[in-house]
């Protein structure tokens, strides 16, 4: 998945995990999607809390449990970070090939479009104010 906050990206997966059986669905949610925000989340009110000196700890544990779960050969692995520079995403991409996963970007929303900045800004539930996800759009590599 790529996309700016608030572009959309869970609800497409929610949406694609929908068209699937109950159990294909489940069996993804529970051993096949993989979200680095899901690290923020706090265990006793089950809020987000975003943590900047954490990101980095929390994108190589959010890596290496994907990595995890191709080694176990789940048949849909899904990463659903924002993932605007190739640098990003690009270890997910190499070791999804290298077990020989076909590997399927989607991007969510037009990344450069103001409106669309600003539709961002109003629904991410994160917080990321406009300017900051300006500045994210600004390091979008296509």
């Amino acid at each position: 998945m790529r996309g700016l906050p608030g572009s959309g990206k869970s609800h497409w997966v929610e949406s694609y995990l929908t068209s699937l059986s109950l159990e294909e669905a489940i069996a993804i949610r529970q051993r096949g999607y993989f979200s680095t925000d899901s690290y923020f989340i706090q265990d006793g009110d089950g809020k987000y809390r975003f943590t900047p000196n954490k990101l980095a700890q929390y994108h190589q544990l959010n890596l290496t449990a994907f990595i995890q779960a191709l080694g176990r050969a789940e048949p849909t692995v899904i990463c659903d970070n924002t993932n605007m520079a190739h640098w990003e995403f690009s270890a997910y991409v190499a070791a999804a090939k290298a077990m020989g996963y076909q590997v399927r970007e989607v991007l969510i929303g037009q990344v450069m479009d103001a409106q669309h900045q600003a539709l961002c800004a109003q629904r991410n539930q994160h917080g990321v104010k406009l300017e900051q996800i300006q500045q994210m759009a600004k390091q979008f590599q296509p």
